[in-house]
C-alpha cells in the first residue's frame, strides 16, 4: 500500500496516518520528518537542507521530489508507506514516480481547520512555533494556492479518494479503509 495523505493543517492527516500505519503495517512518515532527519546528517545534502530551511527558504520542487523519492527507496519502505505532506505542488506530483495506490484527500473547511488548530493551541497539544492566527491563515491560503491543484491532478489520474474529514475520527478511518479496499 503506497498512499499519500493530502489536506490542510488540522485535517487529521497524522491521526489517520498513524491509524493506517497500524492497519496496513507499513511506515507512516511526513515530508517534514524526512527533511528534519536529513538536515541532521553531516552530508552535503543535509547541510543544503539545513541552510535552506534555516533561512526560511523552500526547497525547490525538483530537489524536494528527488529527496522524497530517494528516501522512499530505503528498505523499510519496500512494502509500502503512508506519506503526509508531499506532494504539495503539481510539479512535485508530476515528477513523483513511486507507483501510488491512492491519494487520500481529507477535505475540511477553512473554518473547521481554524477551529481544530485553535483547540490544539488552547489545550497545548501538538503546537508548532508558528501556530499564530496569521501564520495558520497563511498556511491555509498556501494550501488553496498550491495544493488544491494537486487534488485535481490526482482526481484526473483516477488516484484520488476524497473523504469528508469533518466526520468522527473512526468514521473517517472506516471510509478510507472502505475506499482503499475497493481499489485492491
Amino acid at each position: 500500500m503506497k498512499i499519500v495523505l493530502i489536506g490542510m493543517q488540522g485535517a487529521g492527516k497524522s491521526t489517520q496516518g498513524n491509524l493506517l500505519r497500524d492497519h496496513y503495517q507499513v511506515p507512516y512518515l511526513s515530508s517534514g520528518h524526512i527533511f528534519r532527519n536529513l538536515a541532521k546528517e553531516k552530508t552535503p545534502l543535509g547541510r543544503y537542507i539545513k541552510e535552506l530551511t534555516s533561512a526560511g527558504a523552500l526547497i525547490p520542487d525538483k530537489k524536494t521530489t528527488e529527496i522524497v523519492q530517494g528516501y522512499l527507496e530505503r528498505s523499510e519502505y519496500s512494502n509500502g508507506y503512508i506519506l503526509d505532506g508531499f506532494p504539495r505542488t503539481v510539479p512535485q506530483a508530476e515528477d513523483f514516480r513511486n507507483g501510488l495506490t491512492a491519494a487520500v484527500y481529507l477535505n475540511i473547511s477553512d473554518k473547521e481547520a481554524l477551529w481544530r488548530i485553535a483547540g490544539r493551541i488552547a489545550n497545548g497539544t501538538e503546537v508548532r512555533d508558528d501556530d499564530t492566527l496569521p501564520a495558520i491563515r497563511r498556511r491555509i491560503e498556501l494550501f488553496h494556492e498550491h495544493t488544491e491543484a494537486v487534488i485535481d491532478y490526482y482526481r484526473q489520474k483516477g488516484l484520488l479518494e476524497e473523504i469528508d474529514g469533518e466526520q468522527d475520527v473512526q468514521e473517517v478511518f472506516n471510509e478510507i479503509i472502505k475506499r482503499l479496499e475497493a481499489r485492491q
